[in-house]
């Protein structure tokens, strides 16, 4: 055949296809193409048209057809990225576009299961009961359509609510190495939090901390109010990259039905490495660190799709792991998080080896809208305690070898009289949980017991300089 008989041939196809499209035929016009070309994650298909985003079904030779997505194209070469395993294609496989309108089922039949990336269950409970539809990608919201955020959540851990106060519809990151407590922190926030709905995805961990999360750290009483989207390291990075949209796509349905949405996604570090390794298999040149920009731009379309919904409407507060490998806060994406983020935990390898639960650095995390959704004496008592404790931490080597003379400082001395409470306040059991109004009044006591100790110094002082003078040198 002439290659322009082949053009021909070619052309009437995608004629027929867009007759199909434009009049929505439902009629069997199979338009298809064949597979050129297979490198590394990358397939190459030519013979067809299909737009960005759009699925495809290959068929290999006595095998159940194999399901792709349009990631990309170059001249009339379309770059196909698959959704599970690629063995047994061979050259000049069939490739066929299938109908996709990009909507997922949801309801209220979600709750208490655990589904992968394209919605298909993973814990054998039975098929899927739903009879809504919601968008994979979502419709972003008008900013100006959003209501402020004004009111807290109760997450159930005192450290944050009392001094990193969370407002609903907040978007936090939780930053932190591998072996520091955050998946337990996260399992202590689903099962203490007063959110309605908790949506849980747990993308690009490894397989066996998937069945321990839900078993172990959600436990039944977390597990009844959630639905938790895992799509795990083995899974293709197509199937990453829909694990966390899919998982903000459900926490979408439930906050426009006016409910308070709590998602936790972990990580946010795994769905950008994901997006990198799609990225670079089609070619796309690495920009900072091995990351193309596509990775960056990605980042704040995922995270903006949280927060409030319409005035008087549900919310989405989300919380999204950050990994900090080597424990370095500089790293690429983390340092794009931070900056995209409503605020920042950061969780302390040194606090975390010395046994201190949950590993929260108030020295280095902040809530940005906590000014917003706490009261005046609230955020006073809260920079009170940080800068105690700071003078405390600034000063704990000193402490420690016995260089600091107590009387030197008052301030010091004051945050070593204070010091137990401190820590008392910072930590927790990962079985209790402790509400809002609970760690306001904490957070209080350790600021009384401060006024109970400077009465009772300047007591001393005035009635009796001597014996002030004497314990001025005993430490």
């Amino acid at each position: 055949m002439s290659q322009l008989n082949r053009q021909q041939k070619f052309q009437e196809k995608m004629s027929q296809y867009q007759r199909r499209l434009d009049s929505n035929d439902e009629t069997d016009v199979v338009i298809e193409g064949r597979l050129t070309r297979m490198v590394g994650l990358t397939l190459e298909a030519v013979g067809f048209q299909a737009p960005m985003g759009s699925r495809c079904e290959i068929l290999g030779k006595g095998q159940k057809p194999i399901e792709a997505e349009v990631v990309g194209f170059s001249g009339e070469t379309l770059f196909l990225m698959p959704t599970g395993d690629m063995r047994g294609l061979l050259p000049n496989a069939k490739v066929r576009p299938i109908r996709s309108d990009s909507m997922v089922p949801v309801g209220e039949g979600m709750l208490g299961r655990v589904i992968d990336g394209a919605g298909k269950v993973l814990d054998g409970k039975g098929p899927l009961k739903l009879h809504d539809k919601v968008a994979l990608h979502g419709e972003p919201i008008n900013p100006l359509a959003r209501s402020p955020i004004k009111k807290h959540l109760d997450v159930g851990v005192q450290t944050i609510n009392s001094l990193l106060s969370i407002g609903r519809g907040q978007r936090m990151g939780l930053f932190a190495g591998s072996g520091v407590g955050k998946s337990v922190l996260l399992g202590m926030m689903t099962r203490f939090t007063e959110a309605d709905v908790i949506v849980v995805g747990l993308i690009g961990e490894r397989g066996r901390e998937v069945k321990e999360f839900i078993e172990d750290i959600l436990g039944e009483e977390g597990m009844s109010r959630s639905v938790v989207v895992a799509s795990p390291a083995d899974h293709s990075p197509l199937m990453r990259l829909h694990g966390a949209m899919l998982a903000t796509s459900i926490a979408e349905y439930f906050r426009d039905q006016g409910k308070q949405v709590l998602l936790l996604m972990d990580s946010l570090t795994r769905f950008a490495q994901a997006q990198r390794e799609i990225a670079l298999a089609i070619g796309e040149p690495p920009a900072t660190k091995g990351y193309p920009p596509s990775v960056f731009s990605l980042l704040p379309q995922l995270v903006e799709r949280a927060g409030n919904g319409a005035a008087d409407g549900g919310a989405i507060t989300a919380i999204y792991t950050v990994l900090t490998e080597g424990d370095d806060q500089q790293d690429p994406v983390a340092d794009a998080a931070r900056a995209i983020l409503d605020g920042h935990i950061v969780l302390s390898r040194q606090l975390a080896e010395s046994g201190h639960y949950p590993a929260i650095d108030v020295e280095a995390s902040i809530s940005r809208v906590m000014p917003q959704i706490v009261s005046q004496q609230h955020l006073q008592q809260a920079q009170q305690f940080k800068q105690i404790f700071s003078t405390f931490r600034q000063n704990q080597d000193l402490i420690s070898v016995g260089a600091y003379s107590r009387g030197s400082d008052p301030a010091i001395d004051e945050a070593i009289s204070l010091y137990p409470s401190l820590r008392q306040l910072l930590q927790q059991g990962m079985n209790e949980g402790v509400n809002w109004t609970k760690s306001v009044e904490r957070l209080q006591q350790v600021l009384d017991l401060r006024v109970q100790l400077q009465t009772q110094n300047q007591s001393v002082t005035i009635n009796s300089p001597a014996l002030n003078t004497n314990n001025a040198n005993r430490f």
